[in-house]
């Protein structure tokens, strides 16, 4: 059975049911029950346009590049588009989108890269709201004599303590790197505000936008950040990992790479063989989102401006889900949520959410969620900083739920009535 359009904030019904059309894996059963996919923030599912774009690949241009041959040329075309693709979903040029094996690995060659040109007592500004692919490649640099120093949270609402994130910049600040939103509990962070900051001190600014890429628009020339990271199996496509670095300084910075590799840029900064089939899905991920922005407005024509249209429909969508799961939530008896809860503030966070219930293992919880066909994420998902700081890392963690725009009410509504059945056992 289909499921009915969800009236958001915005001024019409959202086509949740042509969106999960789109998905073959949301027709999954458990136990006779439908799966809830209720755990994008550790991967959403992909549209059938995403699987066919990597079937077409292997059956009509599966080689590798520069061949002098028909199906080398299509592989070639196809890593062009993609590219394109890319730079439309960040605003940049296609000569600023990088792709890799995923952002972690990314971030560590590009820190290696930076590293360079560091001296001892350098010094480098990560957070604690950050999951550790954006702290650990940075850390690492501390073998060399670079200073880390690690921005603190405010633990009531955890939001970035921008106070403290002042005094940690200094005249010896390099990279400042910070995530666009938290994976474990949704807050978005200032990412402009704090890229000026950066820049007033003469550093370079770094953004994780893995988990904000599937909740909202990115713009890299209106953040005016130096470096972006995001993975594409967190927006609707596959296990890669894709980087927007400024010309100037995927030009100035030289990475690590055999020697016959070429010196042109970004083509560079991609080690080995890329996973050519997969970067094919994810221009394919790039296309469905911009369909989702004409089918919610026929009139968009440009890729870019149909992705501002997808945005402006699915931001609000996910919100009024994410405004009916927190008030159910905060009526079960034992349940705590961490983060930002004040609706006047859902503007500073996404649709993903951690809770505790009493002192039940998340892992418990989530079994139990999870033999009904909820399916739930449970622990630190990397953010072992966070964890620690919210003095649950040796507890479990937390249980963390995600909405995407293939979610719907009535997803939501049987998560909050398996939590009630949990909590009064």
């Amino acid at each position: 059975m289909s499921t009915p359009a969800v009236q958001g904030t915005h001024s019409r019904a959202f086509d949740v049911a042509w969106v999960r059309e789109q998905f073959p894996s949301l027709k999954l059963q458990v136990n006779r029950n439908a799966a809830a996919f209720l755990d994008g923030p550790a991967g959403t599912q992909v549209p059938k346009q995403v699987i066919e774009a990597v079937e077409n690949y292997y059956v009509n241009a599966n080689a590798n590049t520069c061949g002098a041959f028909e199906t080398g040329r299509r592989n070639d075309a196809m890593i062009a588009a993609t590219r394109r693709a890319m730079a439309d979903f960040f605003n940049c040029e296609a000569n600023e989108v990088v792709f890799g094996q995923n952002m972690t690995t990314i971030t560590f060659a590009l820190a290696r890269a930076i590293a360079r040109e560091l001296k001892t007592g350098d010094e480098i500004v990560v957070t604690t709201l950050d999951h550790d692919a954006n702290v650990a490649p940075w850390r690492a640099l501390e073998e060399k004599g670079i200073v880390i120093r690690q921005v603190d949270i405010r633990e009531e609402d955890c939001t970035l303590d921008l106070e403290d994130l002042k005094r940690k910049i200094s005249p010896r600040t390099k990279m400042v790197a910070v995530g666009y939103a938290s994976n474990m509990v949704g807050t978005i962070n200032p990412i402009a505000e704090i890229t000026k900051l950066a820049h007033a001190a003469g550093a370079l600014m770094f953004v994780d936008a893995v988990h904000y890429a599937p909740h909202g628009l990115i713009d890299v020339k209106a953040l005016d950040c130096d470096f972006l990271a995001c993975s594409p199996y967190k927006f609707f496509g596959p296990h890669m990992g894709t980087l927007y670095g400024k010309k100037e300084h995927l030009q100035r910075f030289k990475p690590y790479k055999v020697r016959p590799a070429t010196d042109a840029v970004p083509d560079c900064w991609e080690t080995g063989t890329q996973v050519q089939e997969l970067i094919a899905g994810i221009g394919a991920a790039v296309d469905y989102l911009a369909g989702v922005g004409k089918h919610c407005d026929a009139n968009v024509k440009a890729r870019r401006e149909a992705l501002a249209a997808a945005y402006r429909e699915t931001v609000p969508y996910e919100r009024s889900l994410f405004t009916r799961m927190l008030n159910g939530l905060q009526a079960i008896r034992g349940v705590k949520v961490y983060g930002i809860t004040d609706p006047k503030r859902f503007n500073e966070r996404c649709s993903t959410i951690s809770l505790r219930v009493g002192e039940h293992h998340p892992t418990e919880i989530a079994k139990f969620l999870g033999d009904r066909g909820i399916f739930t994420w449970d622990g630190n998902f990397y953010a072992m900083n966070l964890s620690e700081r919210l003095g649950v890392e040796l507890k479990g963690g937390v249980l963390r739920i995600g909405l995407v725009h293939y979610n719907t009410a009535e997803e939501v509504d049987r998560l909050l009535k398996a939590l009630r059945e949990f909590a009064a056992r």
